[in-house]
């Protein structure tokens, strides 16, 4: 059976940087710690319940770095200590698994509430991703033994069926929480008898949100949000409003655009700490792990 969200409460799940918008591509993107954390603060008094973190350096490059995480991290908790903050371990620009997880180090106040884990590799316009079975597996363990859990990221329908043999295997437990990322080139793309095949393939006890790739985003969640789910939105996946690419959005636009259409809806959005209790996730509070 798959999970219902949270009773028909909406998961809304902040993508506020992801490794690909730069500053030429758009004003909008946060790119230094604080800017991230500031971003972070005025979308989630929309409702967002998950923030799904990449780290960038003083060059506005992705960086796997620790320390720059670890800023991201303590910012963010220094006003909110109940969103639910997951780190990127992606095999998009690094390949050495302790580059990835370097990220999954992190103790106490700092240390992530889940971290990403994509379920194969894949090609995006132009560039691999490139995450090999060893890989998973073993950013999987490493999860599993700092009580991370695994942010699943699934873009087509084989990618869930890995996640069904990484269960089987003992990798990674229930309950489970994944992203469907819809609409990128080689993958799944962006309409509902993809979106509806992948439900279908769903592990028990999941709890899922969709994302759409561009154009595609506002599509992609509004059909997760009249099916059930709950949705990934933020300026890595999409940076304009519309898709004639006229206006360009924040992270903060396009998160109220969200509650907005909840509110249409009549769809209730999670608080974090529901979102917990739902996921068994502990809360970081000056180091102490609480519940």
């Amino acid at each position: 059976m798959i999970s219902s969200c949270l009773n028909n409460k909406l998961i809304i799940n902040l993508t506020p940087t992801g490794m690909i918008p730069t500053r030429e591509m758009t004003q909008y993107v946060p790119m230094t710690p604080s800017e991230i954390s500031q971003s972070v603060k005025e979308a989630i008094e929309y409702g967002v319940s998950m923030v799904h973190l990449h780290a960038r350096d003083e060059n506005g490059d992705p960086t796997y770095r620790k320390e720059v995480y670890k800023e991201i991290i303590d910012r963010i908790r220094d006003f909110d200590e109940d969103v639910i903050l997951a780190v990127s371990t992606s095999g998009r620009n690094w390949r050495e698994i302790d580059k990835r997880a370097e990220c999954l180090e992190l103790e106490g106040f700092s240390k992530p509430d889940m971290a990403s884990l994509t379920l194969s590799s894949l090609n995006f316009n132009k560039q691999a991703s490139i995450s090999s079975p060893d890989d998973i597996q073993s950013l999987a363990m490493r999860m599993k033994e700092r009580g991370i859990k695994p942010e699943l990221e699934a873009f087509d329908v084989g990618m869930i069926n890995y996640a069904k043999y990484l269960h089987k295997k003992g990798f990674i437990d229930p309950p489970f929480y994944m992203n469907l990322i819809l609409g990128n080139i080689a993958c799944a793309q962006a309409n509902i008898l993809n979106l509806g095949v992948m439900l279908s393939e769903l592990p028990e006890d999941t709890y899922w949100s969709v994302g759409g790739v561009g154009d595609c985003q506002l599509r992609m969640n509004v059909n997760a949000m009249i099916n059930g789910g709950g949705v990934r939105v933020g300026l890595e996946d999409n940076i304009y409003m519309d898709e004639d690419r006229k206006f360009f959005a924040s992270n903060q636009s396009l998160v109220v655009r969200i509650y907005k259409i909840a509110e249409c809806l009549g769809l209730e959005i999670a608080k974090p700490s529901e979102v917990r209790e739902a996921l068994n996730l502990t809360k970081q509070i000056n180091g102490r792990e609480k519940c």
